[in-house]
């Protein structure tokens, strides 16, 4: 068999994550790189000795060979390039979030849909180890009835910088950057249930913390002096799903906080358990009040987390397998999100229907 052919879309961070996970795959190549900035382009290029380089996505979709893409841009472009992709018969990997509204997100889908290819989301964390041993008591039902959860996804001073704070560009702030990753991840724990209502608030405060002198949590490749920072700091929220669950989530760029914070808490009828990043669980044993802490092997590990995920890509592509993070559920994270910014705008409860 041939090795399917893979184009990269967007050549700045995230982008090494994709490249370097669909090399370590045997059954692929990576065969086009594309992206507006040409010194950046040709870095990559070099790196990772990609032959066929582009600074105009359409002319690279005009490869008849290329058999799918991984769109890595920023996060206002995901929807054109996604929907230019499909409609030139590739199979799409988009990078979270889906993109900057639920009704480009719809979009999106349609052309999947028309095209008859594949969209997947990149909710990266659905691949972790940790979440499939989550996975494996929850369906157990070790856990009972999830009817409670808190995620925080919180950094100090953690601003990238770049196109992160644009946003024009990024669509907000650490809510569509880092939220994403965990109202997805706690989301697909319970089965993926629909939102029914949200309240929100978001707060510009501390901005990205340009006086201070020590380096910053978090660096991107485009970052400059002449940053735009015009995201939210900080966004806080609870989510109502339609299972009658309630979730609270946090998440920050720039926070007065001791240390850097990234953990999911599910609170069960019949138990507990927290991922941070191991996994631990609560629970009563013989009447008695009991906490299991799994060994090592059930903590986060983010070096297996893109191989994981552009594996299953691949899989999906080259053998019609049934794809964990499909369309459908990046537009129900994008109703989130736009919920969230919405409330938080007007001070007021958002209710879906």
């Amino acid at each position: 068999m041939s090795k399917i052919k893979i184009g990269i879309i967007g050549a700045g961070n995230i982008s090494n994550c994709h490249i370097q996970a669909y090399q370590k795959n045997p059954d692929v190549e990576v065969y086009a790189l594309c992206d507006i900035n040409e010194k950046q382009l040709n870095d990559m290029a070099e790196k990772y000795q990609v032959k066929r380089t582009f600074t105009d996505v359409n002319e690279m979709l005009k490869l008849k060979e290329l058999d799918a893409v991984s769109v890595c841009t920023w996060n206002s472009a995901h929807a054109s390039c996604t929907i230019a992709a499909l409609n030139a018969g590739k199979h799409v990997l988009c990078e979270k979030p889906m993109s900057v509204s639920e009704e480009e997100a719809k979009t999106m889908k349609e052309a999947a849909e028309k095209n008859g290819k594949l969209l997947m989301i990149g909710f990266v964390r659905r691949h972790g180890n940790d979440c499939k041993v989550l996975q494996d008591f929850i369906r157990n039902d070790s856990l009972g009835e999830i009817y409670y959860a808190k995620a925080t996804y919180l950094r100090r001073n953690g601003n990238p910088g770049g196109w992160f704070g644009d946003k024009s560009r990024s669509g907000g702030g650490p809510l569509i950057d880092l939220g994403v990753h965990v109202i997805d991840l706690v989301r697909y724990l319970m089965g993926n249930p629909k939102v029914t209502s949200v309240y929100g608030a978001t707060f510009q405060k501390l901005f990205n913390r340009k006086n201070i002198k020590s380096v910053k949590g978090y660096s991107s490749v485009g970052r400059s002096t002449e940053d735009i920072c015009d995201v939210e700091d900080l966004a806080s929220a609870l989510i109502r799903f339609d299972n009658g669950a309630v979730l609270s989530v946090e998440a920050s760029f720039s926070l007065n906080i001791k240390k850097d914070e990234g953990k999911i808490e599910l609170f069960g009828t019949k138990g507990g358990a927290k991922l941070d990043p191991e996994l631990e669980m609560y629970t009563e044993l013989n009447d008695y009040l009991a906490n299991v802490q799994l060994d090592t092997q059930t903590a986060l590990d983010f070096d297996g987390l893109f191989e994981g995920e552009i594996n299953h890509f691949v899989d999906c592509v080259a053998n019609g397998t049934k794809c964990i993070a499909p369309a459908e559920d990046g537009i129900e994270l994008m109703r989130i999100l736009d919920a969230i910014y919405e409330s938080a705008r007007t001070g007021h409860e958002v209710i879906l229907k």
